[in-house]
């Protein structure tokens, strides 16, 4: 059993949906391998995938590499992945199985408070992070999010705009950029996780202007990225 750093956390109809995707993207990366698979969602939302057959072992390598693991052990010094859970004054929370506290001090994304920092990089609640685990008490021995975490939200920020979604898929989005005629004003919809993703601008859209278009079609949370 594989539990992916992903969450299903929608309900009804989008729910149905929502497992409809996962499970095509798992088979997408296993569906030619040598295995049975059956995909759930835990208690806490992560998904589920339990795996049987004579290429599971290769199968479970996949998917921890495409999705990312939640593990019930960590080591010091060690990178994992979490779900943004929560902001504030003080710092953020992950949810990595069990809440992951990173500092203020240790975000390392510049000046400003924890909640200007989610609003410039466009972080949205529910988005994969990596982080780098360490033990031990305040800023010094606390958990800090990883160098390649960092280097992927600057890169944003040097792009040409971008507006960061959750609670939708991938193909959800794509079909409400569409909805709202401006198919012709974005590069691609990158996925940054089952239910989050990120639309990348062209040069020249406004990406707040993109915002309100599609905002009025979307019931989720919606920031935006500006150059």
């Amino acid at each position: 059993m594989v539990v992916l750093a992903t969450k299903v956390y929608v309900s009804g109809d989008a729910y149905e949906r929502s497992r409809d995707a996962l499970r095509s993207l798992v088979d997408n990366e296993i569906g030619d391998l040598d295995v049975e698979y059956t995909i759930g969602v835990r208690e806490d939302n992560f998904a589920i995938v339990t795996i049987e057959g004579d290429d599971e072992v290769v199968a479970r390598n996949v998917l921890r590499e495409a999705y990312g693991e939640v593990t019930p052990n960590f080591e010091d010094g060690e990178t994992y992945l979490g779900t943004l859970e929560s902001w504030g004054e003080d710092g953020i929370v992950l949810d990595a199985g069990r809440d992951i506290e990173i500092p203020a001090d240790n975000l390392g994304l510049g000046q400003g408070t924890p909640i200007q920092i989610v609003e410039r990089f466009g972080l949205v609640q529910h988005m994969p992070l990596r982080f780098v685990y360490r033990e031990g008490d305040g800023n010094a021995g606390a958990s800090e999010l990883a160098d390649e975490e960092r280097d992927r939200l600057y890169d944003w920020t040097r792009g040409t705009g971008r507006v960061n979604v959750n609670s939708a898929t991938r193909g959800e989005v794509r079909a409400t950029v569409n909805r709202a005629g401006h198919a012709n004003d974005i590069v691609t919809v990158e996925r940054l996780g089952l239910l989050e993703q990120s639309i990348v601008c062209k040069e020249g859209t406004d990406p707040p202007g993109l915002l309100a278009a599609i905002g009025e079609y979307l019931p989720a949370e919606i920031r935006c990225v500006i150059p």
